[in-house]
């Protein structure tokens, strides 16, 4: 058993209450954690006892530079050094907070913090990962923190109305009817980051307009932050057209899962298409989650990791 000594182990945001930060590091490290006094105990298999103490010892460095991490940062940490990059973790600094009116949002991953840069850097973001990963939640927060800069007059979400095995023309009740199920993931993460009464007046002025893809053709978004969920469901014209809908001083922010696409042809997905013959524009940036950034249940983590693996070979066959 190895041993380290580390004078902020007893630091809440390091082990958390009940030492609940310790045990999701030991899942993530694959080794065995323990603390006493100031002392950090590592158990485990040599190779990853090796890697767990060079995380450790870095985690110290950050800290004596005067950091103050929170949980998100040893995962963000974490995930630099397990993707090789060092140098970027010596100059990693704490993300700063999303603060809106009801809540703050910090990103807990790499990949979660990389697409918040890259939607104040760029006007189109691609975020492409598996459900859980932050992709359309963290969009939703940057588009309130950009309505609430002033950096943008208002904020249009939208989402292609096609889901598995239904169509409109079955659901009951006139068109706004038919199409909220659709639009329910949209709502419920906007009164989720801010106060109900703020949402519904913001929607009753058309500050904030949720409505189906096919409502944008014909339109010119200007000073708009546009959110498109679910693009793995537009066809190839649907995503041409919303990328020709932004106007000036908007942003347009595209999240898709291409592993739930539910069009008849999944291999005429827009937003597949759109990847092969957009992705070289280096004005546009593309950020790919993994299983490494869900954050629901942890068996969700599993599950997503699960079915990866049988799609990569299927793929091969």
């Amino acid at each position: 058993m190895e041993k380290i000594e580390h004078p902020y182990i007893r630091k809440s945001a390091f082990s958390g209450v009940l030492d609940k930060n310790l045990k999701k590091l030991e899942r993530r490290l694959g080794i065995t954690l323990s603390v006493r006094g100031n002392s950090l105990l590592i158990d485990g298999p040599q190779e990853k006892v090796e890697f767990a103490k060079d995380y450790f010892e870095k985690i110290k460095e950050l800290e004596e530079k005067g950091n103050s991490l929170k949980e998100e940062d040893f995962n963000i940490a974490l995930d630099l050094l397990e993707e090789g990059l060092s140098q970027r973790l010596e100059e990693f600094s704490p993300s700063e907070p999303l603060t809106l009116s009801r809540k703050s949002v910090t990103p807990k991953t790499l990949n979660q913090q990389e697409y918040i840069q890259a939607i104040k850097t760029y006007d189109l973001v691609f975020g492409i990962g598996p459900a859980g990963t932050g992709k359309t939640y963290l969009a939703m927060a940057m588009a309130l923190s950009f309505l609430q800069n002033k950096a943008v007059n208002r904020i249009i979400l939208t989402r292609p109305a096609v889901e598995a095995g239904e169509k409109l023309g079955y659901l009951p009740g006139d068109i706004y009817q038919k199409i909220n199920p659709y639009l329910r993931p949209l709502y419920d993460a906007l009164f989720d980051l801010t106060q109900s009464e703020q949402a519904n007046r913001l929607i009753e002025k058309g500050i904030i307009e949720i409505a189906p893809l096919a409502f944008m053709r014909g339109r010119t978004l200007n000073s708009s932050f546009i959110i498109l969920d679910e693009a793995q469901n537009t066809t190839k014209e649907q995503m041409k057209m919303i990328l020709t809908r932004t106007g000036f001083d908007s942003k347009l922010v595209v999240t898709a899962d291409i592993t739930q696409i539910d069009l008849p042809q999944p291999k005429k997905s827009g937003v597949l298409h759109a990847m092969q013959i957009i992705s070289k524009i280096k004005e546009i940036s593309f950020i790919r989650f993994n299983e490494k950034d869900v954050f629901r249940h942890p068996l969700v983590r599993k599950i997503v990791k699960a079915y990866q693996k049988a799609e990569a070979k299927s793929q091969k066959k």
